[in-house]
């Protein structure tokens, strides 16, 4: 339907665009959210630099990598300390809060609106900032779950018991915002405990994580009930003023958030499509007319909203 030839930036200002969004924010009957990476590098989930030292350098030093995402990829000595990289990847990724307040900002957007999230992240944001979990699709994964790794079930576990232990197995201190610390002196391990190695509980198989990387990603029951809700949502509302509000969605998986709301932008002459994207702010031709595209970081176009 569309075309890379076809596709444009807003030649508008940047105030302008804000205007609409705010236009568009307060006529809507509905808001669909569409939130990719970027949205969770503007909430300070980065996965290099300090951030990736402080949790990270032993696993540097030995490895070579400089990024949390390089490692996830790394071929480990031994399962003792994949898992010592995992469980703290999973807890710095998942469990601690994000380091800037913009999840729960944009609920204060949405949340006395008609609203439904999807989302290719991983990380739960949107459930710890009080978005109403079942107005939320995580199409890809949570990091929060284990899955087995053939899989003999479509079935998925929670990590969390599992993780703290891998966590204090190593030598780390844990504190009520999942923080983690290590005592003065102590080195952390690079291991955690053989029986600590997580297998299905069915076939006895080792397991890996829920995230979408090939065919063997489990949509378990959860994952189609939240499928189902999604699909029934943007069937009753069919020919209402819609927004469809795309936050941080590159082109990695574009077939799950952004293609989908350019094709219902054009199919309904009242929707409002806006692409807030720093480097990425573009839409079709075709639908121009009904497009907010801001190229800038999250967290301003945020606080300039709220002005």
């Amino acid at each position: 339907m569309f075309s890379k030839i076809s596709i444009t930036k807003s030649t508008e200002g940047y105030s302008i665009q804000i205007n609409k969004l705010k236009d568009a924010l307060k006529s809507a009957d509905a808001v669909v959210i569409g939130a990719g990476a970027g949205l969770s590098t503007s909430a300070g989930f980065v996965y290099t630099g300090e951030r990736f030292r402080k949790y990270f350098s032993d696993f540097e030093d030995k490895y070579g990598f400089h990024d949390m995402y390089s490692g996830a990829f790394c071929q480990y000595d031994t399962p003792e300390q994949h898992w010592a990289y995992w469980s703290r990847f999973i807890t710095v990724n998942r469990y601690m809060d994000a380091p800037k307040p913009i999840y729960e900002e944009i609920l204060g957007f949405v949340k006395n609106k008609d609203y439904f999230v999807i989302t290719t992240n991983v990380d739960h944001c949107f459930q710890k900032a009080g978005f109403d979990k079942k107005k939320l699709f995580y199409t890809q994964g949570d990091y929060g779950l284990f899955q087995c790794g053939e899989p003999c079930r479509q079935s998925t576990y929670n990590n969390e018991d599992t993780v703290r232990k891998m966590l204090e197995a190593q030598g780390y201190i844990i504190d009520k915002n999942s923080e983690l610390t290590i005592p003065d002196g102590v080195t952390p391990k690079m291991s955690v405990p053989t029986e600590l190695i997580p297998h299905c509980p069915v076939c006895g198989k080792p397991m890996t994580m829920n995230l979408r990387s090939d065919n063997r990603f489990v949509e378990d029951e959860g994952w189609h009930k939240a499928a189902e809700r999604y699909e029934n949502f943007l069937r009753t509302r069919k020919g209402l003023r819609m927004l469809f509000l795309e936050l941080g969605v590159g082109y990695n998986t574009p077939g799950i958030i952004k293609y989908p709301f350019w094709q219902m932008t054009a199919q309904n002459p009242k929707a409002v499509y806006a692409c807030v994207n720093y480097g990425e702010a573009v839409c079709p031709d075709e639908i121009k007319q009904q497009s907010i595209c801001i190229d800038n970081d999250i967290a301003k176009v945020l606080e300039d909203l709220k002005r």
